[in-house]
């Protein structure tokens, strides 16, 4: 890749660690304008969300949160970790179409989505941080005195961990080549395959066990969207949101960051969102399929004709059937227009199927007035939490080979 050239540290035989120190510290400075409507906007939403979590975390959840004992999981679960953990599917479908199926067509688009993955991981499921009432026993399932074993929570949460491990030595090798370190980068990009097969696997099983918590809710979740087969669908759904997410965060990569880009990669990435739309419409299609047999299975037929029903029908066909035959006729016909507004729209649906499952379809039959909803607080800390992550991909984006820019000595080698 013959990207912009990206500023790297001196080379390796002739620097010392505070070379190295010195030239982190000169990257930690500000690039371009600092005033610009999206900075003071999201600057500031980032230092009030500060303050707030600083509150929480001293007051208790009652104090920042509308939880209560009938809706114990809010937006920081429904969305920051369910939605959040959804999005960043892509990192798991691309590395073992990279990696393991060995297709180079997806290569100028690997790092950035191993990226996104990594900081989703990172910033969303950090939410449960929050949502924690005993915030400082978070490190039980690790070390404490009771590990709690045989809770569904404490395999998700050795998975999340073990999968944010194994994305960043996937992306590491961008991190020694910014640094210079020519030995460590070729130690990380032995690491890069078996750091792939590991972490699909964990994402495998946590994407499932996510839909797995709600086993134990059965008639909580309305019949509508409960079924035994909540793991297989939050795992098949998670395909298409990733790769969705993908084509939507690419796009918008694509315009930002677009002197980090060679002209190839350029050239080449309309051909790069047709094949991801091609793996979304195949996914969605098993996906909405399975719900259909589902449903059938079910004997739900009279549910449709009730505001519940309308609102499944708006998911399972608004959001699910309708996006998947644009990803195919977009697919079909090269229109790229038609191929993003597919990945908005099945990200828009993502969002209300897990918030349906989490929050809104959750003990329905509660009157609106008694119901959960997310207090300006908590929407002002999951906005600090988003534009945080934004913030960390840019700054990374600017300085490491992500797009473009790889010293000429990693190339040939490069992961």
């Amino acid at each position: 890749m013959n990207g912009t050239t990206v500023t790297a540290a001196p080379m390796e035989n002739k620097r010392t660690l505070k070379d190295i120190i010195a030239f982190v510290l000169s990257e930690l400075k500000p690039r371009g304008k600092m005033l610009t409507p999206f900075n003071v906007i999201s600057g500031a939403t980032i230092i009030l969300g500060a303050f707030l979590i600083l509150y929480r975390l001293v007051r208790g959840l009652g104090a920042v949160t509308n939880l209560s004992q009938d809706f114990p999981w809010g937006i920081w679960i429904g969305f920051d970790v369910m939605v959040g953990v959804a999005f960043a599917g892509g990192a798991y479908v691309l590395t073992f179409v990279v990696y393991i199926l060995r297709s180079d067509k997806y290569h100028s688009i690997i790092r950035a989505t191993v990226l996104n993955g990594l900081l989703a991981y990172v910033f969303y499921a950090g939410a449960i941080f929050l949502d924690l009432g005993r915030w400082w026993n978070i490190t039980n399932p690790l070390f404490g005195n009771k590990f709690g074993a045989n809770s569904v929570l404490f395999l998700i949460a050795w998975h999340f961990l073990l999968y944010m491990l194994a994305e960043f030595v996937e992306f590491s090798p961008a991190i020694a080549e910014w640094l210079g370190l020519r030995k460590v980068r070729r130690f990380l990009g032995s690491l890069t395959v078996g750091a792939v097969v590991v972490g699909i696997a964990l994402s495998t099983l946590h994407q499932a066990g996510l839909g797995a918590l709600f086993m134990m809710a059965k008639g909580k979740i309305h019949p509508l969207w409960y079924t035994e087969f909540i793991p297989v669908m939050f795992f098949v759904s998670s395909i298409f949101a990733g790769l969705s997410m993908v084509i939507f965060e690419g796009s918008i990569s694509h315009r930002v960051f677009s002197d980090k880009i060679d002209h190839r990669d350029h050239t080449a990435y309309d051909a790069i969102l047709i094949g991801l739309s091609r793996g979304c419409a195949v996914a969605m299609f098993v996906y909405f399929f399975a719900q259909f047999l589902i449903f059938i299975h079910g004997w739900h037929w009279s549910l449709l004709n009730t505001p519940m029903g309308y609102w499944y029908l708006i998911e399972m066909i608004g959001l699910v059937a309708v996006p998947c035959a644009l990803f195919l006729q977009g697919a079909r016909s090269g229109s790229v227009p038609l191929i993003r507004t597919a990945a908005v729209l099945t990200m828009i649906g993502i969002i209300v199927n897990r918030l349906n499952i989490s929050i809104i379809a959750f003990k329905w039959w509660i009157p609106l007035s008694e119901r959960y909803i997310p207090s300006w607080m908590e929407i002002v800390i999951t906005l600090a939490i988003i534009f945080t992550e934004v913030w960390v991909f840019r700054w990374i984006v600017t300085r490491m080979p992500v797009f473009g820019g790889v010293p000429a000595w990693a190339e040939e080698k490069h992961t």
